[in-house]
């Protein structure tokens, strides 16, 4: 009697060890299954969907939303702080988009 919690414990993890396991060569295995990793191969698959003038676009509408908030509050120095985070937000995202760019290239 002692035995059977363990057993029934050792029949489950049996039933999904092989439910679970599917061989790489097996046929109704699916591709499309496969768990995403970010390698080189995933990422020349993926086509970058938005443009450098829409990315940018955005960043820009965000920090003048900020920045008009901040001056209606005359608040000085929170329109100094989010005048430098959006120069360096921007410049950023311009070496990340040259770096998504050269990648499309290659």
């Amino acid at each position: 009697m002692p035995d059977e919690p363990l057993q029934s414990r050792r029949m489950m993890m049996t039933a999904a060890k092989r439910l679970l396991a599917v061989r790489k060569d097996d046929p109704r295995r699916d591709p499309a299954d496969d768990i995403p990793r970010l390698t080189l191969s995933a990422l020349e698959k993926i086509r970058m969907s938005r443009s450098r003038d829409r990315i940018l676009s955005n960043l820009d509408d965000m920090y003048r939303e900020a920045f008009e908030r901040a001056k209606s509050s005359d608040d000085s120095q929170q329109m100094a702080t989010l005048d430098f985070a959006y120069r360096r937000e921007q410049l950023y995202l311009e070496i990340l988009l040259d770096i998504r760019d050269a990648m499309e290239r290659r």
